[in-house]
């Protein structure tokens, strides 16, 4: 079993970084930078920079599937500019649906590939993984 300069195995620091990405970024982009500077494994460094692309691509989603619900907001006021009146909640509805599946299924990438981490495995993901191949 390798090990990481911590002491710990290569798989639970792995494992680690994803499910530190399922709390917050901000520790996960610090564990991924020192996993980057600091650890030799290729695998661990791919499984950092994995971690944060897969939390960075469902941002981006949820950032998108947004504008949507900003722009409905932006039609009701216009709308209101010229005292007509046009109700817009389906939409806004939809977009918090949206939103929650986006946010499921980033959790359970997530921990899917947590778990699979702690061997040392790996979940291919379409465009995260070529992204990572292409400028690793």
């Amino acid at each position: 079993m390798q090990k990481t300069k911590l002491g710990i195995s290569v798989g639970l620091f792995g494992a680690a970084l994803y499910f530190i990405g399922l709390i917050s970024i901000i520790p996960l982009v610090l564990m991924a930078g020192y996993a980057l500077l600091f650890e030799e494994n290729e695998w661990l460094r791919k499984t950092a920079v994995k971690a944060v692309g897969v939390v960075i691509f469902f941002t981006i989603l949820t950032s998108i599937v947004g504008l949507v619900g900003n722009s409905s907001s932006l039609l009701e006021n216009i709308v209101l500019l010229f005292r007509g009146r046009i109700n817009l909640d389906w939409l806004n509805r939809i977009v918090s649906i949206c939103r929650t599946v986006i946010s499921f299924a980033q959790a359970l990438c997530l921990l899917m590939l947590g778990f699979k981490a702690l061997k040392q495995g790996n979940v291919k993901l379409g465009p995260v993984d070529k992204a990572i191949d292409n400028n690793m």
